[in-house]
């Protein structure tokens, strides 16, 4: 197992980027490994999965690529106004580029994306969208935070950063492809093949009430999503737990080959 920090310059982002990536290494064969591109929270880093949690282990026991950027604060959505394309980085860019240089499988059904609160709004927002690339999506904790873009105590404290940064007008996010409710039912009436959904929160944290919409909405047109909502706070207490969850539901390889991967 090999842990790589790599460099490429982004069309996206128009500057140079650094990506954190934990990448199976078989001498042996030529196998095309399963990809997880993994987000993380608002004023975090490509560093905050590999501190935080025991990931790169947990890949090693599942021949699992983990491929970690930086989101800036952005909500991996793209800006015109500031010329940042993050969504169409996440989505398009990073993938393109990962593929290249390290030896990933190109199927949709081996290619993932999970994120945690703004990663896992981020995760959910870009799996829809580029659903034909991401044949699994996982969103933790996930900043569904479109509703609360109408309560004026909100956007006094916090619309201005917001607005700026990542979702442009507030009052036309929701309905937009910024909102995944909105994505889920223009997906829906188009027959897309939706990608499979994991969606969580912990019954402590304040986003569990958009979280449990999200959920309502999926049931309501029909989405097959695993759910889960345990108790727990908006921490790495919980996030902890839930990444493990997640890499239980992905369909990774069987023990005995993880048991073969230890032993090299």
């Amino acid at each position: 197992m090999s842990f790589i920090t790599f460099e490429f310059f982004s069309k996206c982002l128009l500057r140079k980027v650094s990506v954190n990536a934990i990448i199976p290494f078989d001498m042996e064969g030529d196998r095309h490994f399963k990809t997880l591109y993994l987000l993380h929270g608002l004023t975090d880093n490509k560093d905050g999965w590999l501190l935080n949690t025991r990931i790169y282990q947990w890949a090693r026991e599942k021949k699992l690529a983990v491929i970690m950027p930086s989101g800036e604060n952005m909500f991996y959505l793209d800006n015109d106004a500031l010329m940042d394309r993050h969504g169409e980085f996440i989505g398009n860019e990073l993938v393109a580029a990962s593929r290249k240089l390290f030896r990933l499988s190109e199927k949709r059904e081996d290619t993932f994306i999970a994120g945690l609160s703004m990663g896992g709004y981020g995760a959910i927002r870009n799996g829809l969208k580029y659903h034909e690339t991401f044949g699994y999506l996982a969103g933790m904790s996930a900043a569904l935070i479109m509703d609360m873009m109408h309560d004026p105590e909100w956007r006094k404290m916090r619309g201005e950063f917001h607005e700026w940064i990542a979702f442009g007008d507030m009052d036309k996010v929701i309905g937009s492809n910024k909102d995944p409710r909105a994505q889920i039912k223009m997906l829906k009436d188009s027959g897309v093949d939706f990608p499979q959904i994991y969606l969580s929160c912990g019954t402590e944290d304040g986003l569990i009430v958009p979280t449990r919409e999200l959920h309502e909405c999926l049931s309501e047109h029909g989405i097959e999503h695993k759910y889960v909502e345990t108790a727990g706070a908006h921490d790495w207490d919980f996030w902890n737990t839930d990444i493990q969850r997640i890499l239980e539901w992905l369909p990774l390889d069987d023990a005995s080959v993880a048991e073969e991967w230890r032993g090299r």
